[in-house]
């Protein structure tokens, strides 16, 4: 295997791998923890891609929950890796599948998104302040987004019983209570020019992402884009691709699937996402 330098970016709070020989960059991005996807890194720098991974909320001057993210903040990463890379790829995990989806209707210099447990609408900001805001900005403005059905959370958490509460209704419930929100918060994902890859789970007890998957295939299939969907039946929200450790488990959130099935489901994704890379 070629030799990797790892690189930890102080500024911007990431890190980045570089194996000798790369030719593809890709910014890794993760779900509502905003963390740094250092594993996920590393599993794509042992395959010859070079990988970088911000924290894009709750570092120092950035904003504390997954709200109102400036899409400019990932605008450096991006430029850095396109200027140093012959191919530019984002691939992005829940939240991060939605800013990933964003970003490549942005940026024409993107070639692929990855969306792993992905949305196709832009979502309210996870936020107890009321009222509700947008999860995005650009230029200063809100992105257009869907609120949460606050009643339906409540609801999930009660029927819960003290059990880790699933969300999926409550988003589906979302995008019916706020219908007429929705067509301008959908993502038009057609104005991405690269690739699409799609990976979501049957079981996923967080939010509908195979109808996120297949509303977005829908919608640029309309335009004669070719997406690229790959799904488990049994499997969650968290994803395992091959080589990764898996996720300690949520202590606030059930994610649904089992360790098997994501891991299937990984394994099934891989060879499609590496095809891109």
């Amino acid at each position: 295997m070629a030799s990797v330098r790892e690189t930890t970016l102080t500024d911007s709070e990431g890190v980045v791998l570089e194996p000798d020989g790369a030719t593809t960059g890709v910014l890794v991005l993760s779900g509502s923890s905003g963390r740094i996807e250092t594993d996920r890194c590393r599993m794509l720098a042992s395959h010859g891609v070079a990988a970088a991974s911000i924290r894009y909320f709750g570092g120092p001057g950035q904003p504390g929950e997954a709200r109102l993210i400036p899409l400019e903040t990932f605008d450096d990463v991006l430029a850095d890796l396109h200027s140093r890379y012959q191919r530019l790829v984002v691939l992005g995990t829940s939240w991060g599948a939605q800013a990933a989806l964003l970003l490549g209707t942005l940026h024409p210099e993107i070639d692929a998104v990855v969306g792993i447990s992905p949305t196709y609408v832009s979502w309210a900001g996870l936020s107890d302040e009321r009222p509700q805001r947008s999860s995005w900005t650009l230029r200063g403005e809100q992105v257009p987004f869907v609120p949460f059905d606050d009643e339906a959370i409540e609801d999930a958490v009660k029927e819960a019983g003290g059990e880790l509460p699933s969300f999926c209704e409550a988003y589906l419930s979302a995008l019916e209570t706020y219908a007429d929100r929705v067509p301008a918060a959908t993502i038009p994902v057609e104005r991405i020019a690269g690739d699409v890859v799609l990976v979501a789970g049957g079981g996923d007890a967080l939010w509908p992402s195979v109808l996120a998957a297949e509303a977005v295939r829908r919608r640029r299939t309309a335009h004669d884009l070719e997406t690229v969907v790959v799904t488990h039946p049994d499997a969650g929200h968290r994803v395992v691709l091959p080589g990764e450790p898996v996720l300690p488990l949520s202590q606030r959130l059930a994610w649904g699937g089992s360790e098997a099935a994501d891991r299937e489901l990984g394994l099934r994704a891989w060879p499609e996402i590496a095809a891109i890379l």
